[in-house]
């Protein structure tokens, strides 16, 4: 187990800091819904389905909550409202097992799998570039060695991004500059990849949503490319989404998985935001692990995703 085999203080101090804003936004309404109530009846569960809404869970996955607490309360015949939060905390925590999201403790790749390729889309402006550099950050930290490709060619500002992270962190940045064909760039990455035996690769791509037909074509031909090194990479594709733009990032989230095949999420922004709700509601809709979730400005404020924890902390009354 690497150094990040545990969940120290200081991320846990992070993780509560980061959903502080969401978790009293969930208390300060949910206390006005259960006002003056004893027992979670029909008109409780309606002030809550407003609450699990207005923090980003979206409907459907709203709706499911209340379904499960309604067959509780129909099961133990008596629900206190003092247990309600109690009963969203065991729930939300399901919900995210059954979506396969794991407990996830360290920084830790496949030892079968070398090197390790992770393809990252998203939007622009949702934080892809900066978190390829924190994930950089980490697993070197974790002491991975790892190489960086800005195959984001359609912005000047992504590839320079990138290659200013590559200097900060200490990891190389495979770049050809921009308007370059983006599957070059990744041949090449993949190419020092393998030539230098490195742990992880982490290919950056454009993310440009009104082109979906280009954008499927141009992930195919840089997986195409990748496969000529490694016949199934890429080992994980990333979609990275900006949790403070709340049902924004399940529209995005729509999009790029019918345009390629998103296999984890990285959820960022979710300090400046009381939409940290969005988390369970897009792993629910899509079926995707939440594998990261940014916290923070720093480095360190890329977290691997615990449910459990991020579920304490969401729930946590202040």
């Amino acid at each position: 187990m690497g150094i990040f085999g545990f969940f120290s203080k200081e991320k846990k101090e992070s993780l509560d800091q980061g959903l502080q804003k969401t978790s009293e936004s969930i208390f300060s309404k949910l206390s006005k819904a259960v006002v003056g109530k004893s027992k979670v009846d029909e008109e409780v569960l309606d002030e809550l389905e407003e609450v699990l809404i207005g923090s980003d869970l979206g409907v459907e996955t709203t709706l499911k909550v209340i379904k499960r607490i309604e067959e509780r309360v129909a099961r133990d015949k008596y629900l206190n409202t003092s247990e309600l939060d109690l009963i969203l905390r065991e729930e939300i925590a399901l919900l995210l097992e059954e979506n396969n999201t794991q407990d996830l403790l360290d920084f830790d790749l496949p030892a079968d799998k070398k090197p390790y390729v992770i393809l990252v889309v998203g939007v622009n402006g949702v934080g892809k570039t900066t978190t390829i550099g924190k994930l950089a950050h980490l697993f070197k930290n974790a002491g991975k060695s790892v190489v960086l490709g800005a195959a984001d060619t359609f912005r000047a500002a992504a590839v320079d991004q990138l290659i200013l992270w590559g200097n900060r962190v200490g990891v190389p940045v495979v770049s050809h500059g921009m308007n370059t064909d983006p599957a070059s760039v990744a041949f090449d990455t993949m190419k020092q990849g393998v030539d230098t035996k490195a742990d992880l690769v982490i290919i950056d791509t454009a993310g440009r949503l009104h082109t979906k037909v280009n954008l499927m074509n141009e992930l195919t031909k840089i997986k195409r490319v990748m496969q000529k090194f490694i016949p199934d990479a890429p080992h994980e594709i990333l979609l990275v989404l900006d949790g403070s733009t709340g049902q924004n990032a399940f529209l995005q989230a729509k999009e790029f998985t019918k345009a390629t095949e998103v296999s984890s999420l990285a959820i960022t922004k979710l300090d400046g935001t009381a939409k940290g709700g969005v988390v369970i509601g897009i792993s629910d809709q899509f079926k995707i692990p939440v594998k990261y979730i940014g916290v923070g400005e720093k480095m360190t404020d890329l977290q691997l995703f615990n449910r459990t924890e991020f579920v304490d902390s969401l729930f946590k009354k202040k």
